[in-house]
């Protein structure tokens, strides 16, 4: 349901995007990343699909899931160090903005928009700006900015109060649970997407307001329903 305000729902006026599976199509250079930090600490190389099935959760959950290892187990702090180190050397090496992005973004170029992503911040930097995304948005929150992440509400009240809105007049664009969670959790409208990287049956059963095949449907789905 669209948060109402004395006349109805109240129109939006900024748009916090996911970042990995929303905006960009990354799986092939988070595998290699991830493979090469599970090859270098003497575990198996996973297939791309089981990767990207456990994308979502940030580096260390993704490193525990590959390797069924826990956090506070010593090994997985060397694998992340393994992880981030080829990831930043490699950022974009396959990494490609998914069709409908760059025309979404021009079209809602006059709200105020934000990326809330699970990502290790040394590598959302990177990303961002080799893919020329950086200047689109007005604020980023990464995955180790703040004491928790999606699908904690934390990040996106966080991103409200530094876009100065309310968050009736918000909605997250999203292709993942988490994304949905936290919007949900926060009081904002939630938007999934189809095109992503983690499993569509999460999303969708995390029950969002609307769903969307690409972005290049967003801008007018912002103005016709809400």
């Amino acid at each position: 349901m669209a948060p109402e305000g004395p006349g109805g729902p109240r129109p939006v006026r900024g748009v916090i995007f996911d970042l990995d599976g929303t905006l960009i199509d990354s799986r092939e250079d988070i595998a290699r990343a991830a493979n090469h930090a599970l090859a270098l600490h003497g575990f198996g190389e996973l297939p791309l699909e089981t990767i990207s099935g456990y994308v979502g959760d940030g580096a260390v959950k993704l490193l525990e899931r590959a390797t069924g290892v826990s956090a506070d187990d010593p090994r997985i702090a060397a694998l992340y160090a393994a992880f981030i180190d080829y990831y930043a050397a490699h950022p974009v090496v396959t990494t490609r903005v998914f069709p409908g992005v760059w025309p979404a973004l021009d079209a809602l170029s006059g709200l105020s928009l934000a990326v809330c992503t699970n990502k290790p911040r040394l590598t959302t930097d990177l990303v961002l700006r080799a893919l020329e995304l950086t200047p689109r948005f007005r604020a980023v929150v990464a995955g180790d900015d703040l004491p928790r992440k999606k699908p904690d509400p934390l990040p996106i009240l966080h991103l409200a109060e530094r876009l100065g809105l309310p968050l009736s007049e918000l909605v997250i664009v999203g292709d993942g649970a988490q994304d949905i969670a936290a919007g949900r959790a926060a009081g904002v409208r939630t938007i999934g997407v189809r095109h992503g990287i983690q499993p569509l049956e999460k999303m969708l059963a995390a029950g969002p307001d609307q769903v969307i095949e690409s972005l290049l449907e967003l801008p007018a789905l912002l103005t016709s329903v809400w």
